[in-house]
């Protein structure tokens, strides 16, 4: 490789992208979160579109893009405690990197490693850009998306908006500064909206 191009490739900067599904209320889990509901209760009803036995295209391709744009995941410990035992793995095939306050030697997985830090949010997301090679840092848990926006470490946020009220919940959006947001995609099934918006500096 060129060393011209090994410059390019190392100052390339990874899109911190916060993805999240969301109901109609602003709810992007449901109350009373635990091991037995990760996404609390009634909280799966947001990611039905994701895990339909007869996907729409349109949401296949949205999850397939994300997907394929992942290069490491920013996480908060409650997520990672709660989703784990469901995912056998990192969420992603790429190293995750767990927000906590509680120090842990790594976790290796099949797909990738759980790397806990406990340094505060932008020396997290500092290693996830480090270690996503240019490729997309994304973002999970509402807690931790919402420190995260508030920080202003975020780049982008997609919302899968989906047409139920849960009535309750974790709130993504909830005592945040005023900021506004660019909208530069969106994608729309029978089941699901997927808006996606640039954070305007």
């Amino acid at each position: 490789m060129s060393t011209v191009m090994s410059t390019v490739m190392s100052t390339v900067t990874s899109t911190v992208v916060l993805h999240m599904s969301m109901s109609l209320d602003g709810f992007v889990a449901g109350p009373r979160v635990s091991a037995e509901h990760p996404m609390g209760e009634g909280g799966m009803r947001l990611h039905r579109w994701l895990f339909a036995e007869r996907p729409d295209p349109r949401d296949q391709e949205v999850a397939a893009a994300v997907s394929a744009s992942a290069g490491a995941v920013v996480l908060g410990r409650r997520t990672f405690e709660v989703g784990l035992p469901h995912w056998g793995d990192t969420p992603y095939p790429v190293p995750a990197f767990v927000l906590t306050r509680l120090a842990r030697d790594p976790l290796p997985m099949t797909s990738g490693t759980f790397t806990f830090v406990t340094t505060g949010a932008e020396s997290c997301v500092e290693a996830a850009r480090a270690a996503a090679g240019g490729k997309d840092v994304v973002v999970m848990g509402a807690e931790t998306g919402r420190r995260l926006l508030a920080a202003g470490l975020v780049d982008e946020v997609q919302l899968n908006l989906v047409p139920v009220v849960l009535g309750g919940g974790a709130r993504l959006l909830a005592d945040l500064e005023p900021m506004e947001l660019e909208r530069v995609g969106v994608v729309a099934s029978d089941t699901v909206t997927h808006l996606r918006f640039r954070v305007v500096r």
